[in-house]
């Protein structure tokens, strides 16, 4: 059983005692300290919160403990049920409302659930608030409403189809190009919120032949939920049996798209990101943003279209506040998340569909093909367990001294960018082990890149 206690958030698994897992205790406890936040940063005023939760088997659970908490504490809830995390975003935008919540572990296994909390603008909190909530929640500082004063609850259930509509509004999402491309397009929505809202998306922009993976929302996942290669094997399947055109693959919160090219080969994660941007930067000259540990394609590609790339540090908050202060046209993460701002500024699964199908409408390339046009990387994600009295802050220090003579960037551990490959160092916020991201022109000299850092440290250690 596990409780993990962040800026973003609460989450955890699902059963056990108080304090070791997501009981319902808990739950009430996190919804409560978010709640009164909320009412103290929008003091006098009587404020409504969004809510919407993704398939997971605990959501209905979770989601009557979260509202009863909210309409307990004088606050009224926009209920707009199962919904994909950026639909959420939307609506608190949308409804004009005062914060939101967002009940899904996004990318975790079927035992967790989480709240994630949004503020005013449908954007995560940042580093203050979010550790304001978790103040309050030490502290149990509520104060609950008299019967007289208790919030009010409206249900609004079609939301997904609003932000479907939303997107096929948007300038550069072309729908005429895509219909006219008559792509057939399979999907794996690993039986979550994707299963409504991603066959949803690909009708409104005039696809007619989609063939559906595990598109029924009743979160029994059919595989591990993470959109990586290793989890895609079912959908690379149907791809090499000439099914589809691509495929597309959504986490159960449909903020991360994976793309599967036709020939069951897969895209990759990270160049969902770079190909939409390259798409847009091609028809809004602007800059781009993504984090330390995303690959370096993204700088190519923006720096082609005589743009400005930036890097954050790792988190989505992190990320929207670099994007604002760069005045970024797209970013995102390596993970397939793309944060379109002439959408808004949270990453969206519905709007990479749109991005992309234009895209590739546009170009008349097979997904492979697209692909290829783009430079190549490979990234190595390793790690080192530390015991815990090792001190992991003198330890990046001291690699930071190391490299001093190269392109070094401390803001979030410390990314050593060499001529053709890079290497970036994070220490975990949960456990004593060190992050190594390198990324490289293939497998091999990113591993060896790896393996020569991992070295270093080890040598720094003794």
């Amino acid at each position: 059983m596990a409780l993990i206690k962040s800026i973003s958030g609460i989450r955890g698994t699902i059963g056990g005692k108080v304090g070791e897992g997501l009981s319902p205790l808990d739950v009430v406890k996190f919804s409560a300290a978010y709640g009164t936040w909320a009412l103290r940063r929008h003091e006098g005023k009587k404020i409504k919160v969004v809510v919407g939760r993704d398939a997971r088997i605990s959501g209905e659970m979770v989601d009557k403990l979260v509202v009863g908490t909210l309409i307990g504490l004088g606050i009224d809830v926009i209920e707009i049920g199962l919904a994909s995390t950026p639909t959420t975003e939307f609506a608190v935008t949308e409804e004009k409302a005062d914060g939101g919540i967002i009940l899904t572990a996004s990318h975790n296994p079927k035992q967790w659930n989480a709240l994630k909390l949004l503020n005013e603008k449908g954007e995560f909190l940042n580093d203050e608030d979010g550790k304001i909530v978790l103040s309050i929640a030490d502290q149990e500082d509520f104060l609950f409403a008299d019967v007289d004063d208790l919030g009010q609850i409206t249900y609004v259930d079609d939301y997904t189809q609003k932000h479907i509509d939303h997107v096929c509004q948007l300038d550069l999402v072309d729908v005429e190009a895509i219909k006219k491309a008559n792509f057939s397009v399979a999907v794996d929505a690993v039986n979550s919120v994707g299963g409504i809202a991603i066959p949803g998306m690909l009708k409104a922009l005039g696809v007619e032949n989609v063939v559906e993976l595990y598109c029924e929302p009743n979160g029994h996942f059919p595989h591990n939920p993470e959109p990586l290669p290793e989890n895609l094997t079912a959908i690379a399947d149907v791809m090499k049996e000439g099914k589809a055109d691509l495929g597309f693959v959504v986490d159960p919160d449909v903020d991360r798209l994976a793309i599967v090219n036709e020939d069951g080969s897969m895209f990759g994660e990270e160049y969902t990101l770079v190909a939409c941007a390259d798409y847009v930067l091609a028809n809004t000259p602007g800059n781009t943003v993504s984090n330390l540990s995303s690959t370096r394609a993204l700088r190519d590609v923006t720096e082609k279209h005589n743009g400005n790339y930036e890097a954050s540090a790792v988190g989505e908050v992190n990320v929207v506040t670099k994007m604002k202060a760069n005045n970024a046209v797209i970013g995102g993460e390596g993970n397939g998340g793309i944060i379109y701002p002439a959408s808004h500024y949270g990453r969206d699964a519905l709007v990479g569909v749109g991005l992309f199908l234009s895209h590739l409408a546009k170009t008349g390339m097979k997904a492979s093909e697209l692909r290829a046009s783009y430079p190549n990387y490979f990234i190595s994600k390793n790690k080192i367990e530390l015991t815990p009295e090792i001190d992991v802050d003198a330890v990046l220090v001291a690699m930071k001294e190391k490299y001093q003579h190269e392109k070094v960037n401390d803001i979030d551990g410390v990314k050593i960018d060499f001529a053709k490959e890079w290497v970036h160092l994070r220490k975990s916020n949960t456990e004593p082990i060190i992050r190594i991201y390198s990324e490289s022109e293939n497998e091999e000299t990113a591993n060896q890149l790896a393996e020569k850092i991992i070295s270093e440290i080890k040598e720094i250690i003794k």
